[in-house]
């Protein structure tokens, strides 16, 4: 038995398990019991500190089911508040690498605000032919592949029945695609509601995919945009938290400088027994 020392914490309800990286530990198979919700300690993935020859920190993201994932938004913020708090000066603005590529963060207590790698392979008018039904969506990559589904009446959707089928669709493959059922609140908000690769089911919240829903609705409503620094948008998650996002758009789809704003918060610290 190994006692691995953990901190739990939450970022707009998406929950962590955060460990330091050490010798000999079978990341998949130590996720896939820490966030077990009865018989484990319970959350959405793991968090791994690790060095980096080419950031300050490195940060790994393993989902629930012992998959790895390139990018997390929420992760990232909840990793950085962890590293303000026991590495370095809380406002440092330090880097972090990730599969997905190199970001940045700057914590403010528990507020935390991370540069992601720039969104690349924006389509839209993907239709799909799901459940009886034809959609129509968007698809983005903000450090992991999201599909956006704008929905009218977002509380009706069947999230996890729908969500599964069109992460699997043929369109997204082969690794498939997070889901974001998305309606549109006024002009500079959205509310999203996300099923998430990894976990295989709906979260209270996704950072990436509030990203990939703010982005998406961004470049819906504002057809004739082309150049903006500094567009903002707001995206109301499930747990009730909101999440902001300001990024630059140039020649009406390259999109740079995207930053994810919101909380991130200590739940629970203490040793997991490892066996």
């Amino acid at each position: 038995m190994k006692k691995i020392p953990f901190v739990k914490m939450a970022g707009a309800g998406n929950d962590f398990i955060i460990i330091e990286a050490g010798p000999g530990l079978d990341y998949a198979d130590l996720t896939k019991k820490v966030c077990h919700r009865q018989i484990g300690i319970g959350a959405d993935g793991v968090l791994v500190l690790d060095k980096s020859k080419s950031s300050d920190f490195r940060m790994r993201i393993i989902n629930a089911d012992g998959s790895e994932a390139e990018m997390c938004g929420n992760g990232a913020r909840c990793m950085a508040a962890y590293i303000a708090q026991r590495h370095v000066s809380a406002n440092r603005l330090f880097s972090m690498e990730t599969l997905a590529g190199q970001i940045l963060a700057e914590v403010n207590g528990t507020t935390v605000r991370v540069r992601l790698s720039d969104p690349k392979d924006y389509r839209a008018g993907i239709v799909l032919k799901v459940g009886g039904q034809v959609l129509h969506a968007s698809y983005i990559h903000t450090g992991v592949p999201h599909a956006v589904v704008f929905v009218d009446g977002l509380s009706e959707v069947d999230v996890d029945s729908l969500g599964r089928l069109i992460r699997n669709h043929n369109a997204f493959k082969p690794r498939g695609a997070n889901v974001n059922f998305v309606e549109q609140s006024r002009k500079d908000m959205v509310t999203v509601r996300t099923y998430e690769r990894g976990v295989e089911g709906e979260t209270l919240a996704c950072g990436t995919g509030a990203v990939a829903g703010a982005l998406v609705g961004y470049l819906h409503l504002n057809p004739k945009v082309k150049n903006v620094h500094d567009a903002f948008m707001r995206v109301l998650t499930k747990s009730g938290e909101i999440l902001e996002i300001t990024f630059d758009l140039q020649d009406g789809s390259r999109i740079t400088d995207v930053w994810l704003k919101g909380s991130a918060n200590v739940i629970a610290t203490g040793e997991y027994y490892y066996q």
